[in-house]
């Protein structure tokens, strides 16, 4: 069990902090709410949350898969959310992109989170709420949005480095030729930039819905903030789309250059043979041992001999060497 924080708050400021261990109490106050964040939750903390709450059983047991995707539903007053984060794993230059998850429950005087796997906690987004009481004020749903918000900041840090990445192997792309390891690593991150798109597929409807449907548990002034956060969403997309074509364009140049770089050494390996075929060619016929061959009885035949093929193979490399294949 990992309860990183529980707390109920009025007018903006912290009001007392739960013990989850003892029963939660009730409200005083129609303004007042509770705001509880769980990381891997065992199953009696889940349990006493979900009494207390009146949580649906399916939604709790959507927020204790770690793999579930992105979606958003009503179950009666409480609007269960699941929002996917992403970090990297690894080093440097083989960081992989890795996958979390957290479910939220909201109503209109509590909201409750449930993170698996990310590696981001909410402390900063708490502490950022907590010293602007007049916006924590407005209730959960602003809190919704800033932990929606914070997750998609989430993914901005993940695309900055993974862009700085993929410039870096254009630039070697286009001075060096990629080596295996190179090139593995090209398709290995063009694999998890696919697999992020269909995540972030259902993290934009995700956001759409929340402005194109009216939610009781959301009020209506809140909308312009869930806009900026579809728009967000729509951004990361965007990005993630045009590093993917990036690095489709580095892998075909890549394969350019390899087959021009084939080219030359074709040519070069062409004019090499071209030029030696001729002294092969003379050698081959003085070398039958034939009795009757008229230069075989001249003074200067030998010479005269070597100097055709010196001649001919000159002229040849100087040929070649203006065509540009050596």
């Amino acid at each position: 069990m990992s309860i990183i924080a529980a707390r109920i708050y009025r007018d903006g400021r912290l009001l007392t902090e739960l013990d989850l261990a003892k029963p939660i109490p009730k409200l005083e106050r129609k303004e007042d709410f509770v705001w509880i964040g769980l990381h891997d939750p065992d199953a009696a903390t889940i349990k006493a949350i979900q009494d207390h709450f009146g949580l649906h059983p399916l939604a709790v047991e959507d927020a204790l898969d770690p793999r579930h995707l992105p979606k958003m539903e009503s179950y009666g007053e409480t609007l269960f959310i699941v929002a996917r984060t992403i970090h990297l794993e690894g080093t440097d230059g083989e960081a992989r992109i890795a996958y979390g998850n957290t479910a939220i429950f909201l109503g209109r005087q509590f909201i409750i989170t449930v993170r698996h796997g990310s590696i981001r906690g909410h402390a900063p987004i708490r502490k950022q709420l907590e010293a602007t009481p007049w916006l924590l004020k407005h209730g959960p749903d602003y809190v919704l949005h800033a932990l929606l918000d914070f997750i998609v900041e989430g993914y901005f840090e993940v695309i900055d480095l993974l862009d700085e990445q993929v410039l870096t192997m254009e630039d070697k792309a286009l001075e060096n030729f990629l080596d295996r390891a190179q090139t593995a690593r090209l398709f290995t991150l063009r694999r998890d930039l696919f697999r992020l798109q269909r995540i972030l597929g259902p993290m934009e409807d995700l956001a759409i819905r929340f402005v194109n449907i009216d939610l009781p548990q959301l009020d209506n002034d809140i909308d312009p903030y869930f806009r900026d956060l579809a728009d967000h969403v729509r951004r990361v997309n965007y990005r993630v789309a045009g590093l993917r074509d990036t690095l489709t364009s580095v892998i075909e140049t890549s394969g350019l250059l390899e087959q021009q770089r084939q080219g030359v050494i074709t040519r070069q390996l062409a004019a090499w043979a071209a030029i030696l075929a001729v002294p092969t060619a003379i050698a081959g016929i003085y070398g039958m041992n034939f009795a009757f061959m008229p230069e075989l009885e001249s003074r200067y035949g030998y010479f005269i001999v070597v100097g055709a093929m010196l001649t001919i193979c000159t002229g040849l490399f100087i040929r070649f060497k203006r065509l540009g294949w050596l």
